[in-house]
């Protein structure tokens, strides 16, 4: 695959402060990166410096191969960027602003028309098109600035929280347009929503106090989890003891725990997690070995690591923990 996003070893620092610590990655073309990280962990001040916006104390950035520092300008001009905020001018309407930002892009004419309602088409723009900017919703107000982002078709997009502030319904038609353009595209998605991870990016990226101390895709970071691929089950309480025994007897199984015990309940159950040994998948084997035992089963169900038990897993720290 082409490299469309290189960082290498970039560092900011603001006084005292180190934002952002020797962070290097890459992402190429036809991957959406998830970017994460507690607040402050350096997210937005590493984009930034991704995009041009703001000069590393040391470190580069190339875009599709072009280094930011020597050729910014055309490096620049294969970037769609949104960033956090997405300002725009309040007393102009989407039309006139995408308009505007079409022939900043370098298109006249008809050309920097069609570019304008082509963007705000794919943003959903066109029911507020003639409306002035300052009256929006936030939600509008965020699209305007994603149409202004994809307007010119870049190789490259980065994107600061895209859903903020949008509705359930416009997140996901934003999830929906950025799996379209990723196909053609390298894509940085910064963003608090989990679920926005495992639904549109294929792979993540997280940060914690200015350095990068995750990268792999959702089930990768998933499997960090003891419990990830675990499987729960509930069983009556009279054959809790049974099945226990019977399941930690499978080649596969690590671990049988007894989660929830109501055996002193009328017609009580109890439900058990059974643990699999690395990389192991045991659904099938519990499953078969329940039949042979005839333990009926009230319930059963294999479980996923949380991305959000894993973020907190890897970015939880005491106070005395610093960065170098």
């Amino acid at each position: 695959m082409t490299t469309l996003i290189e960082a290498e070893a970039l560092r900011k620092c603001f006084g005292p402060i180190v934002a952002v610590d020797e962070i290097s990655l890459s992402v190429s073309k036809g991957e959406v990166l998830g970017f994460l990280g507690p607040n402050g962990a350096g997210k937005s001040t590493t984009m930034k410096m991704i995009t041009g916006f703001l000069e590393p104390d040391s470190g580069t950035a190339r875009i599709a191969g072009i280094d930011m520092h020597e050729n910014p300008r055309a490096a620049k001009a294969q970037i769609g960027y949104l960033p956090e905020g997405a300002p725009a001018y309040a007393d102009m309407t989407p039309r006139t602003f995408l308009q505007f930002i079409a022939e900043i892009r370098g298109f006249s004419g008809g050309e920097a028309k069609a570019r304008a309602d082509a963007a705000a088409d794919k943003a959903g723009l066109l029911n507020v098109w003639n409306q002035r900017i300052e009256t929006l919703s936030k939600g509008y107000k965020r699209r305007v600035g994603i149409a202004q982002a994809i307007l010119h078709d870049p190789a490259v997009l980065i994107m600061d929280e895209p859903t903020d502030g949008l509705d359930p319904n416009q997140q996901h038609q934003v999830r929906e347009l950025i799996k379209q353009m990723s196909k053609d595209k390298a894509i940085i998605v910064s963003t608090h929503i989990l679920q926005e991870v495992e639904s549109v990016c294929t792979r993540a990226v997280v940060i914690d106090r200015g350095r990068i101390v995750a990268d792999g895709t959702a089930e990768e970071l998933q499997r960090r989890m003891p419990y990830h691929h675990a499987v729960a089950l509930r069983v009556p309480a009279r054959d809790a003891d049974k099945a226990k025994a019977a399941l930690e007897a499978l080649a596969d199984v690590a671990k049988v725990e007894i989660k929830v015990d109501t055996t002193g309940q009328p017609n009580g159950t109890t439900a058990l997690r059974v643990l699999p040994k690395p990389d192991k998948s045991i659904a099938g084997p519990v499953a078969a070995l329940l039949r042979e035992k005839s333990i009926e089963v009230d319930e059963m169900f294999v479980e996923k690591g949380r991305l959000d038990d894993v973020f907190r897993q890897i970015t939880s720290h005491d106070g005395a923990r610093r960065n170098a």
